[in-house]
C-alpha cells in the first residue's frame, strides 16, 4: 500500500462533490466485474464521477459501488438527449378539433331568438333549432304541407262522408284511422318523437270516447267525460315520471293536447250523418284548394269559397240543401286553422304527412257537431 493518490488510474476522474454518497451503514462490495442482474451494465447518472466498465484497484473501495446497486429503476426510462422538442405549431395542432368537424353556421353562432342563451355547442347547450336557423337566415318558418299530403286529407275526408252516408259502424274505420294519425301527428309536430306512451295514451282516450259514443246513443257528454278523465290520467302519467320539471310540463302539455284532439275527433260520430258528408266534403275540397300555388291571402279566400261551393253540393244529395254552404264554409275555416298549425315552426316531411294531414279534420269535427245539430 502507498500514500500516494492515483493519478495514473484513468477510470477514476477524481472525487465528485456532488456525486450521492453512500447512505450510513450500507455496505457494498465492488466486484472485479459488476455484472447487470439482466446482463447489461447499469447506466450511470450524469454528474457521477466514475465510469462503466473499469476495473477496480486493488484495495481500492468505490464509495458509488452501493448506490450502483441499490438505486435501479424498475420501470422503464428515457434518455432525455434524446427527446425532441415540441415546437409551438405542433403544441397548437393538439388542440384542433378532429378531422371532418364543421365549424358552426354564423346562423347558429348569433342568438337569432334574443332569450339570453348561448349558441348551440357540443358542450351540452340546447341546439339551434330548424326554425330558429330559418329566421335568422331570413326565411320564414312557416312551410305548408303542399299537395300531397293535401290530396291524403282528401281522401280521409271523402271516406269519412261515404261511410257516414252508409252507417254508423262503417264511419267508425277511417274515423279510427283519424284519430291515430292526430295523436302521431301531434307529439311529432312539437318535436317528441318517438314519444309511444304519449301517443298511445291519445290514441286510447279516442277509442274510450268512441265506445262511450256507442254505449250512450252518440250523446256528447260522452267526448267531454272521456276528456276529463284523460287529462287526470295524463297528469298522475307525469308526476310518475322522474324527469326535470320542465321537460315533465312539456310532455303533460303535449300528451293532454294530443289525447284532446283525437278525442275530439269523434265529434263526426256524435253530429248527424248528414252534416259529417257535408262537412268532410268541404274540408277536402278547402285543402286541396289551400295547395293551390296562390299568395296566402288568395288561397285562403278561394279556399273558403270552394268549401261553401262543395257544402252546398253535398247538401243537395241530403236533408241540408243550401244550408250545407254555411256548413262547409265553417268546416273549411276549422280546417285551415289545423292545416295553419301543421305548418308552423319548420316542420319536417313526417310532420306534413301526419299532422298537416289529420289536423285539419279533426280540427273541423266540434263545428261539424254543432252546425248541424243547429241546421238540421
Amino acid at each position: 500500500m502507498t500514500n500516494q493518490p492515483y493519478d495514473g488510474y484513468d477510470g477514476y476522474d477524481g472525487y465528485d462533490p456532488y456525486g450521492q454518497q453512500p447512505q450510513h451503514g450500507q455496505h457494498a462490495q465492488h466486484p472485479r466485474h459488476p455484472q447487470h442482474p439482466q446482463g447489461q451494465a447499469p447506466q450511470a447518472w450524469p454528474g457521477q464521477g466514475y465510469q462503466q466498465g473499469h476495473q477496480a484497484y486493488p484495495g481500492y473501495e468505490d464509495p458509488h459501488a452501493a448506490q450502483q446497486y441499490t438505486q435501479q429503476w424498475q420501470g422503464q426510462t428515457w434518455e432525455t438527449q434524446t427527446h425532441q422538442q415540441v415546437s409551438a405549431p405542433a403544441a397548437a395542432e393538439a388542440y384542433l378539433p378532429p378531422q371532418g368537424y364543421a365549424a358552426p353556421a354564423p346562423a347558429e353562432v348569433a342568438d337569432p331568438s334574443g332569450d339570453g342563451y348561448g349558441p348551440a355547442t357540443v358542450g351540452g347547450n340546447t341546439r339551434v333549432t330548424d326554425a330558429q336557423r330559418a329566421r335568422a337566415e331570413g326565411r320564414s318558418p312557416i312551410i305548408e304541407p303542399g299537395m300531397q299530403p293535401a290530396a291524403l286529407t282528401a281522401l280521409l275526408g271523402l271516406l269519412l262522408a261515404g261511410a257516414a252516408a252508409v252507417g254508423t259502424y262503417a264511419l267508425l274505420v277511417p274515423l279510427v284511422v283519424l284519430q291515430a294519425v292526430t295523436a302521431a301527428g301531434w307529439f311529432r309536430l312539437n318535436g317528441m318523437w318517438p314519444a309511444r306512451q304519449g301517443i298511445a295514451l291519445g290514441f286510447a282516450g279516442a277509442l274510450a270516447a268512441d265506445a262511450a259514443l256507442l254505449a250512450s246513443g252518440r250523446s256528447p257528454a260522452a267526448i267531454l267525460g272521456t276528456l276529463g278523465v284523460w287529462v287526470l290520467l295524463a297528469l298522475v302519467l307525469q308526476l310518475r315520471s322522474h324527469a326535470d320539471p320542465d321537460e315533465r310540463m312539456y310532455g303533460l302539455m303535449a300528451t293532454v293536447a294530443a289525447a284532446a284532439l283525437a278525442i275530439v275527433a269523434g265529434g263526426y260520430l256524435a253530429a248527424d250523418a248528414d252534416a259529417v258528408t257535408v262537412g268532410a266534403v268541404a274540408v277536402a275540397v278547402a285543402v286541396l284548394a289551400r295547395a293551390l300555388p296562390l299568395p296566402t291571402a288568395a288561397s285562403v279566400v278561394v279556399a273558403l269559397l270552394a268549401a261553401a261551393g262543395g257544402g252546398v253540393a253535398a247538401g243537395s244529395m241530403t236533408g241540408l240543401g243550401t244550408s250545407g254552404a254555411l256548413l262547409g264554409a265553417g268546416a273549411a275555416a276549422c280546417a285551415l286553422i289545423g292545416h295553419r298549425v301543421a305548418s308552423y315552426d319548420y316542420p319536417s316531411r313526417f310532420v306534413h304527412f301526419t299532422a298537416g294531414v289529420a289536423l285539419p279534420l279533426s280540427a273541423a269535427a266540434p263545428v261539424v257537431y254543432v252546425l248541424g245539430r243547429a241546421l238540421a
